[in-house]
């Protein structure tokens, strides 16, 4: 599988750049960098109706398809980041696109972010943030019967211990899950972090110095450090997972389609090309947005029920 071309172009200068390490910014400016990198996400999607609300003193952003009437089936969106940046700044063009496409509402949750929220904060707020969702779905317009967790990297992390604290604590449960190229192994034992972990751009540093401020005092195979070694998937929705050729979680995520299977979790896995993959590569390409876009969306429909 090979790199498109405009992809391929920001990787060739990232490497002439002297593939310059996260571990070398400060917070600021990887959170800025990462949102200037929007400018790659493509022409905005208009077709939907955008509004932040605040409920239980968390905010969300609640994206609709326009003139949306009624129950609408719900994707509760986690950003991804590294646990360290990101929100709704980063990932409006994606919420956008999946409500487009998908014709669910989708609701995002900003919870927050390390070096000043450590673990658990984030993976607490995910968890709150659904659980809010899920008491005001009347309020929200969207049908409890038929609500998605997924996330993008940290977010797709999020979205599985979310759903893993809702199962043990015998909850309301997802329909189903869509984990996107998911952070799930805090180790980084797997040969994808080395053979794509130093020059497509989301690089082996960029992972783990996001795993160690958010996590500085905790063990790496600590159950929600680590969740691809947990015992305790069986009884989780149907899932989707969606792994990149070229970055360095590529191997944990078809791991985890492999301890799914023989913990008897209904699964997919489609591999994409590479991290961020539902940006469009260069805004000039014709189409890029909505092919991303429905790529991923192919199998992100939420299902008719439980």
């Amino acid at each position: 599988m090979a790199l498109e071309s405009g992809i391929a172009q920001l990787v060739e200068e990232f490497i002439a750049a002297g593939r310059p390490s996260s571990r070398e910014q400060n917070i600021d400016d990887r959170r800025a960098g990462y949102i200037a990198s929007t400018t790659l996400a493509g022409e905005t999607e208009t077709r939907v109706q955008v509004e932040d609300i605040e409920l239980n003193a968390m905010t969300f952003r609640v994206v609709s398809p326009l003139n949306a009437t009624g129950k609408l089936p719900c994707i509760i969106y986690y950003h991804g980041g590294c646990f360290v940046s990101g929100g709704f700044a980063t990932h409006d063009n994606q919420l956008r696109q999946l409500a487009f496409y998908s014709r669910c509402r989708v609701i995002a949750a900003q919870y927050r972010l390390a070096p000043e929220h450590t673990f658990p904060a984030a993976h607490n707020d995910a968890e709150t943030g659904a659980n809010t969702i899920w008491k005001y779905a009347q309020k929200l317009g969207i049908d409890r019967e038929n609500i998605t967790l997924a996330g993008d990297s940290a977010g797709g992390h999020l979205a599985l211990v979310t759903a893993l604290r809702l199962k043990a604590a015998r909850q309301w449960q997802p329909a189903q899950l869509i984990l996107i190229y998911p952070m799930l192994d805090a180790t980084a034992r797997f040969a994808s972090y080395t053979c794509n972990g130093l020059d497509y751009i989301i690089t082996r540093d960029t992972l783990l110095s996001g795993y160690e401020m958010y996590m500085p005092r905790t063990d790496p195979l600590h159950p929600e450090a680590s969740p691809l070694w947990r015992e305790d998937f069986a009884g989780l929705p149907s899932t989707h997972i969606i792994t990149a050729e070229f970055d360095p979680l590529r191997d944990e995520g078809e791991a985890l389609y492999q301890r799914f299977q023989e913990q008897d979790v209904e699964c997919t896995c489609q591999r994409s090309r590479c991290h961020s993959w539902l940006f469009p590569a260069r805004r000039r390409e014709p189409g890029g947005t909505k092919r991303h876009a429905r790529y991923g969306l192919a199998c992100c429909k939420p299902s008719t029920g439980k």
